[in-house]
């Protein structure tokens, strides 16, 4: 199989695994914040498309041609990692799909060695390829479908994914098996 095609394979997995937290979730639960720091599910899936539309877009002349004003200079911090009330999770959905699709087209267009500029990273590391970009938003769109995969579990308690990943127990076996691992913690700890 050709290195692109694995590439691209592995970036729509992540993307449909990041998608897959918000299954049937209300507004509340996709926007509420679940960390100190406001974390929330549909603030990554924003967060996501934005940066995508960014890194397989501009970076290779090929901009998204939609504004993204949470990403303007003059934005409020982390504007892209939330959504307000009239921006609804329909919209936010639909945004990652349209990002993904401009990000599949831009692939398709070039070859792996083909140059790009990624003008935020500084002038020492500027100068990319499409290849490195691919690996660079396949750990970028993973790392914060892991996100996902935490923040959903807090929120409803569901866990795992679709391609079976996390041992099927039932909620005495897990209080189980978190027990144990809270006291081999307190035992490492001293306690």
């Amino acid at each position: 199989m050709e290195s692109k095609t694995v590439l691209q394979q592995y970036l729509a997995e992540q993307r449909a695994g990041l998608l897959s937290r918000l299954d049937g979730l209300g507004e509340r639960d996709l926007r509420w914040p679940m960390t100190r720091t406001g974390t929330n599910l549909l603030g990554l899936v924003k967060h996501v498309a934005s940066v995508e539309a960014g890194y397989l877009g501009d970076v290779f002349g090929r901009p998204f041609g939609e504004p993204l004003p949470w990403l303007d200079e003059d934005a409020e911090v982390n504007a892209d990692m939330w959504a307000p009330p009239e921006q609804t999770s329909a919209e936010i959905i639909a945004l990652h799909h349209r990002s993904a699709a401009h990000a599949e087209a831009t692939i398709a267009a070039l070859d792996l060695d083909s140059p790009g500029d990624v003008p935020w990273w500084g002038p020492q590391h500027r100068h990319v390829t499409l290849h490195q970009i691919l690996v660079h938003q396949i750990a970028e769109t993973a790392r914060h479908a892991g996100h996902a995969d935490i923040l959903r579990e807090l929120i409803d308690g569901s866990a795992g994914d679709d391609r079976g990943n996390l041992a099927d127990q039932s909620a005495d076996e897990w209080a189980s098996y978190r027990r144990r691992l809270e006291a081999a913690a307190e035992a490492a700890a001293g306690s």
